[in-house]
């Protein structure tokens, strides 16, 4: 028997098959979605989630104040296709919490480490072998004849690879990174974590002699106040002159200009990232104009299985909350 009060959900982009299914199965919710794949407009989804018990979103909508009042007292689960919840105004939720009945908040760890470590591990050799570059001369007649230092890049054999934030994705990475001959890992976070690092031989280090000692940076960690902005002018200055770096945390991790003349100086050999800010990146921005410089559109988690998998556990997180059920990955606030 159908229930006589459907709880309202909303959710703010079409989203993979299998979370979809889970959704469109749920007898005691009447959901509703925005039918598209591009972002909706702001004013939309704050039509939308009026009123809503439940909110399923990406990274790519903010989840503010703003917002938060337009859903009304309703709402009493977010559930972000994400391992990250930067986009959530996390400490406007707790607030909510202490003067209502709170708000859960689910979120997607774990499902997406795999393939977001294949992908860092493949900017990494795309960026530090020059791929794009190879790619191009094949393409518009530059390949002539053999020449013993043309298109050389670096290589990871008898290396040292620094990683900042040796999460989840940081160990996935090492862990593939290892059979390559990588001589050292060094990581820097927090605190250290030897319990982790063991497998890898990880050295705990500050993070400025991770960045003068290493060969690869691969920067992982969370973005909050204190990692924003990290990797600045004064944290390239220290780099190697042949290191490369590597940014599949978040784009605000980096600052984007300090990077623009690390790298077109030649402080620096040469950066891949897959996060950026803004994102998309607009096309005139003064980074894509480097041959050095490897930059993707945020497709770390980008493979059939992962997303489809990162739906279920977002729709399964969302209705679990919203019948009082221990979520599947719930955020502790």
């Amino acid at each position: 028997m159908r229930p006589a009060r459907l709880m309202k959900v909303f959710v703010t982009r079409r989203i993979p098959p299998e979370g979809r299914a889970v959704l469109a199965g749920a007898a005691d919710c009447e959901v509703e979605q925005w039918d598209s794949d591009e972002p909706i407009p702001r004013k939309e989804l704050e039509r939308g989630v009026a009123g809503a018990h439940g909110l399923l979103c990406l990274l790519t909508e903010q989840v503010d104040r703003t917002l938060l009042d337009a859903a009304g007292a309703n709402l009493k689960v977010i559930s972000t296709m994400s391992v990250g919840v930067d986009h959530l105004a996390l400490d406007e939720i707790k607030k909510r919490c202490l003067i209502c009945s709170g708000i859960r908040v689910g979120y997607t760890p774990d499902v997406l480490t795999d393939a977001t470590a294949e992908l860092a591990v493949s900017l990494l050799l795309t960026t530090s072998r020059r791929l794009p570059e190879a790619i191009e001369e094949v393409k518009n007649g530059g390949w002539t004849a053999w020449k013993p230092l043309w298109m050389c890049g670096y290589g990871l054999t008898k290396s040292t690879v620094g990683i900042i934030g040796l999460g989840r994705i940081g160990q996935a990475i090492a862990r593939r990174l290892k059979p390559f001959g990588v001589q050292r890992f060094l990581y820097s976070g927090r605190q250290p974590k030897p319990q982790e690092a063991a497998e890898f031989q990880a050295e705990f280090v500050p993070t400025a002699q991770l960045a003068a000692e290493a060969d690869f940076i691969i920067v992982t960690c969370s973005l909050t106040p204190a990692t924003k902005g990290l990797c600045n002018k004064d944290f390239f200055r220290l780099m190697k002159k042949t290191a490369v770096l590597v940014n599949i945390s978040r784009g605000d991790v980096v600052n984007q200009d300090d990077l623009y003349q690390a790298l077109a100086s030649g402080q620096i050999a040469a950066a891949g990232l897959d996060v950026t800010t803004p994102e998309p990146l607009p096309t005139s921005h003064p980074l894509l104009t480097l041959k050095n410089c490897v930059i993707l559109p945020h497709i770390g988690s980008a493979t059939h299985g992962t997303r489809n998998t990162m739906s279920l556990l977002a729709a399964n997180n969302l209705l679990a909350g919203l019948r009082g059920e221990p979520m599947p990955s719930e955020l502790k606030l």
